[in-house]
């Protein structure tokens, strides 16, 4: 096959291998893709000390020894990097416009070597993409990123003598075909789709048994004892890959849906992470009652998605807690594209708090996951009692009478932050589409074309910003 590592490959074809004895019950399908690869060694040490550098996918490798300058203003505007960053390491905050606009400017001032520090998280490690090969504004330098700790230890210890940094990448970044996998019921109205999904992928640092064993093992047993009942609504399983490059799998198939395919889908569920060994029970907070401020709400209907967990958990006799949206699974490329969107959610690497002990046990600072991303996520990594009640909240699910939260043509989402600029047709931009039945966010990490929502789009095309 066809992936950035076997252990999905071999993963995939045991879950086609499993459901191929149910092909008169479902259809299965595969969906072919090219995603993007990358594998990268950072390092980063400032005065002798290790800083833990988080990868820049699109990064260039390269070795920089060299002061280290700080950068005002978040670095999204050439002003701000003054003349002396010129064959130094420019240190920037994050925020205010994505990596790699940051890093090409850096490259434009000439600077060495790029570190962008967190601007939330404590101790945090930043990682992410510089979204494209490259820009326009200028060439990429070797570009890392570190935790809003580091960066404030940086900043401080600069203000007494400079500070040298030792910086390394190590990467490379290719193409590479792999696949989802589907499987849809034949029967159930076909106008009303109820989709489950999970990636099936992992990161390479780690076997990935909670990320996202638990969740793809869940939907493939929901899957194996729903083959034998009938059902009201079409249900459609969903194994994606290429989750942790992007979340490219699910993005994939919403990007090549028609409208009306997506019209057809009622409520995406997200499984990713469902067993933490120091769980909540977590669900999306559909309609950001009780999310931060400035968090926006889901699809219409994302609330009523909600409900559908909560009020099971309840009447079993399990607390949840809400917790918001934050683009980092699979539900993204639901949710910018109008549709209703909820699911469970056990915790990464943030931190037990004490109500959250109160609620569920465990252990109070310690991570949700301590082996989020780690060596360590074996099956020794999973809490059973949490899979077990996810799992079989995830049965319950088809049997809803609230599944059809929409009419056929109304997708509706968010819009979000816009961007403040000026845009013009062919431009990667964030925006907001408008046509008589839809007002919905179009545009991710990865950004998108303008030209290429207008050939999509059947109605007038209008930028909000």
């Amino acid at each position: 096959m066809f992936h950035t590592h076997l252990g999905y490959n071999f993963s995939a074809l045991y879950i086609h291998k499993t459901l191929a004895p149910l092909s008169d019950y479902y259809d299965i399908t595969w969906q072919p893709f090219t995603a993007v690869y990358s594998n990268y060694n950072t390092t980063l040490s400032v005065t002798g000390t290790d800083r833990n550098a988080g990868r820049m996918t699109f990064s260039p490798s390269g070795h920089v020894e060299a002061p280290i300058v700080a950068i005002s203003n978040n670095g999204c505007d050439a002003a701000d990097f003054p003349e002396n960053v010129s064959g130094n390491i420019a240190l920037i905050s994050r925020g205010g416009c994505e990596y790699g606009l940051k890093s090409a400017l850096a490259g434009a001032a000439k600077a060495a070597g790029v570190v962008i520090y967190n601007n939330q998280g404590g101790d945090e490690r930043l990682w992410g993409t510089l979204i494209e090969r490259s820009r326009p504004e200028g060439p990429y330098p070797p570009t890392v990123g570190i935790s809003q700790n580091a960066g404030r230890t940086i900043l401080t210890s600069m203000a007494s003598r400079e500070r040298i940094g030792n910086l390394t990448v190590e990467g490379r970044v290719e193409d590479r075909v792999t696949m989802n996998l589907i499987a849809q019921t034949k029967a159930g109205d076909q106008n009303n789709v109820l989709v489950l999904g999970a990636h099936a992928d992992s990161v390479e640092a780690g076997p990935g048994i909670q990320d996202n064993g638990s969740g793809v093992s869940c939907l493939l047993e929901v899957a194996l004892q729903l083959a034998k009942y009938n059902v009201t609504n079409a249900v459609r399983f969903a194994w994606w890959s290429a989750e942790e490059f992007g979340l490219a799998g699910s993005q994939y198939y919403v990007d090549q849906s028609s409208a009306a395919d997506l019209d057809r889908i009622r409520l995406y569920i997200n499984f990713d992470m469902i067993a933490s060994p120091n769980y909540i029970l977590g669900i999306y907070d559909g309609d950001a009652s009780d999310s931060p401020e400035g968090i926006a709400a889901g699809p219409a209907g994302s609330g009523e998605a909600e409900l559908l967990f909560t009020k099971y958990l309840e009447d079993v006799g399990q607390m949840s807690t809400p917790i918001y949206f934050n683009n980092r699974s699979d539900y993204q490329a639901f949710i910018y594209s109008g549709i209703p969107s909820t699911g469970p959610f056990t915790g990464a690497e943030g931190t037990k708090t004490a109500a959250d002990a109160a609620a569920y046990g465990g252990t109070v600072g310690q991570a949700y996951d301590p082996n989020y991303h780690k060596v360590g996520d074996t099956v020794d990594n999973l809490n059973m009692e949490a899979f077990l009640i996810n799992t079989k909240a995830a049965a319950h699910a088809p049997w809803s009478r609230k599944l059809i939260l929409m009419q056929p043509g109304v997708r509706s989402t968010t819009t979000g932050t816009m961007a403040s600029e000026k845009i013009n047709a062919g431009q990667s931009v964030f925006l907001v589409v408008y046509s008589a039945n839809t007002r919905g966010m179009v545009g991710n990490i990865r950004m998108i074309n303008l030209d290429k929502v207008k050939k999509l789009c059947t109605c007038p095309v209008k930028t909000e910003i």
